[in-house]
């Protein structure tokens, strides 16, 4: 129960943390200090919809098809190692860094929540992340499948709502190009492990 828990936090976490639109527009909003909960909740509810769909879903299918198990593993442990590379790829090339103007015109609640939604539904990765790929190596744990969404759903809380409410105090590492090139390089050895584990607990 613990293990599926603390692998479903760990996937959950090392795909959010990616950095992305989503969590760039969080971050924003977090040095701003407008709409923050809000912002943070609405992101993390987004995801434990999606989680919960994905986990469900592709457990009926894979009760019907058993062949969609190990072609979903193969295919994550791609697309994982994928993620990685261009992980790495931003390490060693990018210089992205975030720095925003203290000064800006006040965001209302109802554009701040909008153009938050518009960055989670409107965004394809959201789905491949949650739906298909949480939803694929879920299938590894059967009878705890449940304990391994709570804890994907459980890193999406920690995250935004760290991200949110530590942004303030973030705001001047991450300002910094390095502080950028050092997460992406955490994000790219992460991912590594996880397509490792899925091609080497059972091989075909």
């Amino acid at each position: 129960m613990f293990n599926a828990a603390l692998s479903g936090f760990g996937l959950g976490l090392s795909l959010i943390v990616a950095i992305g639109a989503q969590n760039a527009f969080v971050l924003k909003q977090g040095i701003r200090d407008q709409h923050v909960f809000w912002v943070c909740i609405s992101c993390a509810l987004s995801d434990a919809v999606l989680i919960v769909v994905g986990v469900g879903g592709f457990a009926a299918l894979v009760t019907l098809y058993p062949w969609i198990d190990p072609a979903t593993r193969y295919g994550g442990a791609m697309f994982l190692s994928v993620y990685a590379l261009l992980s790495f790829k931003s390490a060693v090339y990018e210089s992205s860094s975030m720095n925003y103007s203290a000064v800006e015109k006040p965001q209302s609640l109802i554009s701040a929540l909008l153009m938050c939604l518009a960055f989670t539904w409107l965004n394809p990765h959201v789905y491949l992340d949650t739906v298909i790929l949480i939803g694929s190596i879920s299938t590894q744990y059967e009878s705890q499948r449940v304990y391994f969404s709570a804890g994907a759903v459980f890193a999406s809380f920690v995250f935004f709502f760290s991200l949110g409410y530590g942004s303030r105090r973030l705001a001047p590492l991450f300002a910094r190009p390095a502080a950028w090139r050092v997460l992406n390089t955490l994000i790219g050895i992460v991912m590594l492990a996880i397509a490792a584990s899925l091609v080497l607990v059972n091989p075909l």
